[in-house]
């Protein structure tokens, strides 16, 4: 066992598992056929997160979802997200394997339930069982390596990961588009049985881990109950609120107003519950955030999934309501922005395994991110192919350097003990982010849309813009039926709505910047010390002598 230091190392204890997890770990095959099952679910779990985006106007109309089509996308995304903290304790409470074989299964069940859906009901319901295991692999490949890998080795291998996650959510709407026109929307949801049925064995073949054995009684007792209602009812309000925002209610409904105010009052009370005395084992450690570069590094994982995602959502405006280009052209568009971010993500974790410094990292990277997006606000209706490529890859050199270097400073103040809610804290802040990442540009557009759409001269078209949803008009669908010289004037309001949008996202991020400058730059561990490392025949032995560990 361990026991923390004041400065949040850890000492081995020589007789335990854990000592020799980090004294003389090897990998052989073993570890890196574990590697590649975890990137194979990785990579599901990143198709499934946007494979819907092209096939959805299929199903909708398919399944007669009318006006409660958002949900499709959004079901899967607050389950992921509310999830998360509870996966960290679960995996704490009954070990990493079967939390994620379990995981993989359920995103298995919903994608059969999916692809099986006779209605819309039922088609939502399991994009929610598809997000509950979503959720649960994203969270749990960045805790197994933080289980198998030492701190400062860890970006090398969570590089690889966000390389594949961005190389499945830019397949994802492809693969959505080629699977409708060559055969029905439902192998959407069918292709992920056999690509995670391949991880699922692997993973329950070679993927056998140490973990403190208690009775099934024991373990529920120590279960945060109050927590998880808690985080997962404030979540579904929030979303609700945000989902229905400024599209099928006005921002000052109280149908808006109500939920959002409940769900942000429901998180206040969940942070101040895991602070009470009463929980004896809480999903989120108060110690979590006890000090400056841990909540620092938080906030700019937030910041780089919400930034990230307004890059994400707004250039495609860019190019379909400014250039004319179709969905799927505008997809081909922003293929710099995912493509990129692969080499910068390995620059930036081959930096911090070498130097073993992350804080100039997270500083030039926000610092380009803020440069990147304030050079958008440059885009006007003529600019060039090489312009708006360039721009993007200006803006991805820092949105792909800094994903590797925010979990090992969330965990350089902490012990390894702590992997399993730290790690979930960041994949929770990052969900969260990134459902804000579209709610917030969203509004800021719309509301200097309509400060300018006096500029628009037919009062029809005029009209069709006041209602607070010109984000959802700029595609070319719409933009088409407007005729010269009309068109001309929308497009002059976009670009100008874009630039204040681009403006107000690179002050944030600047603001960011500066934040990273009070981090302390701490030393990451060249050691393991967990419970948690694969079983070898050495820990075997632990287990039959002392009943303590078990697979």
């Amino acid at each position: 066992m361990s026991k923390a230091h004041p400065e949040g190392r850890a000492e081995v204890d020589a007789h335990s598992p854990s000592a020799k997890e980090s004294s003389g770990s090897t990998r052989g095959w073993r570890f890196w056929t574990i590697i590649g099952s975890l990137c194979i679910a990785c990579l599901l779990a990143a198709i499934e997160a946007t494979v819907i985006s092209t096939a959805l106007s299929s199903i909708v109309a398919e399944l007669h979802i009318g006006d409660n089509y958002p949900w499709v996308v959004n079901a899967f995304m607050l389950t992921s997200a509310a999830v998360q903290p509870i996966y960290g304790q679960l995996a704490n409470l009954y070990g990493r394997r079967w939390i994620i074989l379990s995981a993989i299964a359920l995103l298995m069940l919903g994608s059969g339930i999916c692809g099986g859906a006779s209605n819309g009901e039922m088609l939502i319901a399991g994009r929610a069982i598809q997000g509950i295991g979503g959720g649960g692999i994203n969270m749990l490949i960045e805790l197994i390596i933080c289980d198998l890998v030492p701190l400062r080795e860890r970006p090398k291998f969570m590089g690889l990961t966000f390389a594949l996650f961005s190389i499945g959510t830019s397949m994802g709407p492809f693969i959505g588009g080629s699977l409708v026109q060559g055969s029905s929307w439902r192998w959407v949801f069918y292709i992920n049985l056999p690509v995670g049925g391949v991880s699922f064995i692997l993973l329950y073949l070679f993927f056998n881990v140490n973990y403190k054995r208690t009775t099934f009684k024991e373990s529920m007792g120590r279960f945060d109950w109050v927590g998880s209602f808690l985080v997962v009812t404030s979540t579904t309000s929030i979303l609700f609120a945000l989902t229905y925002g400024g599209a099928r209610y006005r921002w000052s409904s109280w149908h808006v107003i109500v939920p959002l105010v409940l769900g942000l009052l429901g998180l206040v009370t969940f942070h101040a519950w895991e602070a009470s005395p009463w929980v004896g084992d809480p999903l989120l450690p108060p110690h979590l955030f006890g000090n400056r570069t841990s909540v620092i590094s938080f906030f700019a994982t937030f910041m780089q999934a919400f930034l990230f995602i307004w890059v994400i959502y707004f250039l495609p405006v860019y190019f379909q309501g400014v250039l004319g280009s179709s969905p799927m052209r505008s997809g081909v568009q922003l293929l710099p922005t995912v493509v990129a971010m692969i080499p910068f993500a390995v620059v930036g974790a081959q930096f911090v395994e070498n130097t073993g410094r992350y804080k100039p990292v997270q500083f030039v990277s926000l610092a380009l991110v803020a440069l990147g997006l304030g050079s958008f606000s440059l885009l006007q209706a003529d600019s060039s192919m090489g312009m708006w490529v360039g721009l993007q890859i200006l803006h991805i050199a820092g949105a792909g350097t800094i994903t590797t270097a925010l979990l090992p400073a969330i965990q350089a103040s902490l012990t390894d003990a702590d992997n399993a809610s730290s790690t979930a804290a960041a994949s929770y802040v990052r969900s969260y982010g990134a459902i804000w990442g579209l709610t917030i540009p969203a509004a800021i557009f719309n509301n200097q849309f309509a400060k300018h759409v006096h500029w628009i001269s037919d009062p029809k078209v005029q009209e069709f813009f006041s209602h607070g949803d010109a984000y959802s008009l700029g595609t070319k669908e719409f933009m088409s039926t407007i005729s010269e010289p009309t068109r001309s004037e929308v497009v002059s309001v976009f670009v100008t709505s874009l630039r204040i949008t681009w403006i107000v996202a690179a002050a944030i991020a600047a603001g960011g910047t500066l934040l990273i400058l009070l981090e302390k730059e701490v030393e990451l561990r060249t050691e393991l010390d967990t419970q948690f490392g694969l079983k070898t025949e050495k820990s075997d032995s632990v287990d039959e002598e002392g009943g303590k560990l078990a697979n």
